[in-house]
C-alpha cells in the first residue's frame, strides 16, 4: 500500500468500523476511486473484513486491519490473499488471514473468507510494526 493512502485508510476505517457490510456511502466511494487500484482493492477488503468481524464476533470492535503484518499479501486480478494480516480490537492486535474478491473497479466485495488467529503478544508488536 502506498504511504499516501494510509491517512485515507485510517479515516475510512474510523467511519466504517461499525457500518453494515457493503454500506459505503457516495463520498467514501468517490475517495476510494482516487487511489490506485491495488490499494483500493486492499482497502475495500479491509473495510469489509472489519464490518464482518464486528457484526459476527461480539467480543471484537475492530478499528484497523493491516494486510501485511507477517507476510505481504498476494494480488491476482480482483483478488487479494492476505495470509499474514492482523487487526486491532479494543487496543489489542490479533492475527487474521483472509481472501477477498472484488468487482473489476475494486469497490464492491463479492467474496470474503477469513480466519481469526491468536492475539499478538504485546512484546511482539515492535517486531510486526504494530502500535497502540
Amino acid at each position: 500500500m502506498l504511504k499516501a493512502d494510509y491517512r485515507f485508510l485510517i479515516l475510512t476505517a474510523a467511519i466504517l468500523a461499525n457500518a453494515p457490510a457493503h454500506a459505503v456511502d457516495a463520498g467514501t466511494r468517490k475517495e476510494l476511486l482516487k487511489i490506485e487500484p491495488t490499494a483500493r482493492l486492499e482497502q475495500a477488503c479491509d473495510i469489509e473484513l472489519m464490518s464482518r468481524i464486528n457484526k459476527s464476533h461480539l467480543g471484537f470492535s475492530v478499528d484497523k486491519v493491516i494486510a501485511y503484518t507477517v507476510t505481504d499479501p498476494s494480488y491476482k486480478g480482483d483478488s487479494i490473499d492476505a495470509e499474514g494480516a492482523s487487526f486491532r480490537s479494543r487496543g489489542d492486535w490479533y492475527f487474521v488471514s483472509y481472501k477477498c474478491k472484488t468487482g473489476p473497479r475494486h469497490m464492491d466485495v463479492k467474496a470474503l473468507t477469513y480466519k481469526i488467529g491468536e492475539k499478538v503478544e504485546r512484546k511482539d508488536w515492535k517486531r510486526y510494526s504494530l502500535y497502540d
